[in-house]
């Protein structure tokens, strides 16, 4: 994808090392204009706030809030499908169709331009933050966020004695 900018020098999205507000902004752009055949005429921008989520759109104001995130670990492929995901709710909402996740018009229009249901995790999850349990039996390990009673609850695998290791 090329890019014009006011200074008439082009980009190509696909070498940008580092991306701001403003580049952000004429990606966006240039996504729905491609692949929705309709302007993006509302702000774009990068909020480091999003701790898990790829991206929000916003009802009110129609602006589209993207986590940097994204970008920085796993570059431009899976933020334009992030871009399109949130494009998907921008359009559809503007015509005044089903712009929600479960609404089909939502289900149909993410196929047809490519776009992710989900972003990939961005947030580590590591095994500290879980309690550990191991089956007695079976010894298979299970991960929780929540304390579980293990006088309560079984292996679902086959039915043995939980034991919490940590």
């Amino acid at each position: 994808m090329d890019l014009n900018l006011p200074s008439s020098a082009a980009i190509k999205f696909e070498e940008v090392k580092e991306m701001d507000d403003h580049l952000l902004q004429k990606l966006v752009e240039v996504i729905s204009n491609e692949n929705f055949k309709r302007p993006f005429l509302h702000q774009a921008y990068f909020n480091r706030r999003l701790r898990t989520t790829g991206g929000r759109y916003h009802l009110q104001g129609h602006n589209i809030d993207i986590n940097p995130k994204v970008f920085e670990k796993y570059g431009m492929e899976e933020l334009i499908n992030v871009i399109k995901h949130e494009l998907c709710h921008y359009h559809l909402h503007l015509e005044g169709r089903g712009y929600k996740h479960r609404d089909m018009d939502f289900k149909e229009l993410l196929a047809a331009t490519g776009g992710s249901r989900f972003v990939r995790p961005l947030a580590e999850q590591s095994p500290e933050n879980y309690h550990q349990y191991e089956c007695q039996k079976c010894h298979t390990l299970i991960f929780r966020k929540r304390r579980m009673n293990t006088k309560r609850y079984v292996c679902s695998r086959c039915g043995g004695k939980l034991k919490q290791l940590m």
